[in-house]
């Protein structure tokens, strides 16, 4: 065999090895995982802006929205698996169809309301204990360059930022922090009964989020369809504080594979 052919032989192998690849990580990003990447700080403190994850997507089954540009040919939702409450779950927004993460509060037929900044399910306050304060720095964060709000402004760049973080129990069980910048209007809300098929979203960042207290067309995202639910986060992988990922002097070593509440 001459090197002519060795050389269009091992061309080949490699053209092969790519697309075997391709293929498996196409097939990983649908069926298994798929990696996402937080932007805001509506979250907080449970992500920060800047963490990177990998999605469970056999968490609740598949939709048509479990595969990239919302692809899969399924109607409704095969292999469908309840989502439990305090489940932190990525979506499909219902208008725009844009990913949002955000803490799953509220199942069909659940009642929630905001009374004086206490989420209320089902009738009864949900428990909230004061275990302390939430410091970040007031600086520009991640690539979008937002600053923080703070309770203790004015807070100069390079300042100490605080918020009151306090310990949620939700009914079931699961223990979360959640912050309280103030008073904010979303602290009240009308009562509402989730319709059947779809579910009641916050996020952590009480003060700080677009959520199902507000309705999808004026900036918030409303109930959600069960079939808009992507999957379950359960771990931060990575982590950076900067505006570019590999500024290695921004990683949050600490958040690595960090397990979430």
């Amino acid at each position: 065999m001459n090197n002519e052919m060795k050389r269009s032989d091992a061309f080949a192998e490699t053209i092969k090895t790519v697309v075997y690849a391709l293929l498996l990580a196409g097939v990983i990003r649908t069926l298994l995982f798929q990696p996402f990447w937080i932007p805001s700080g509506s979250m907080k403190n449970t992500l920060l802006i800047g963490d990177f994850l990998f999605v469970n997507k056999m968490a609740y089954g598949y939709s048509k929205y479990s595969c990239p540009w919302s692809l899969c040919p399924i109607s409704g939702r095969i292999w469908a698996e309840e989502p439990e409450i305090g489940d932190i779950v990525v979506f499909k927004h219902p208008v725009t169809k844009v990913d949002f993460i955000k803490r799953l509060v509220g199942k069909p037929g659940d009642t929630v309301q905001m009374v004086d900044g206490i989420l209320h399910l089902n009738g009864k306050a949900v428990p909230q204990q004061e275990i302390g304060t939430f410091v970040e720095t007031n600086n520009q964060q991640g690539p979008m360059r937002n600053t923080p709000r703070c309770t203790n402004n004015p807070v100069a760049v390079g300042g100490d930022c605080e918020k009151e973080l306090l310990k949620e129990t939700l009914p079931n069980g699961v223990e979360h922090t959640i912050l309280n910048i103030g008073q904010s209007y979303t602290d009240q809300t009308p009562l509402y009964t989730v319709p059947e098929g779809q579910y009641f979203f916050m996020g952590d960042n009480r003060d700080n989020s677009g959520d199902s207290r507000i309705p999808a067309n004026v900036g918030g995202v409303g109930f959600v369809p069960f079939e808009n639910l992507v999957g379950r986060a359960d771990r931060v992988i990575f982590s950076s504080a900067g505006s570019r990922i590999l500024a290695f002097w921004t990683w949050r070593k600490d958040r690595f594979f960090k397990a979430l509440d």
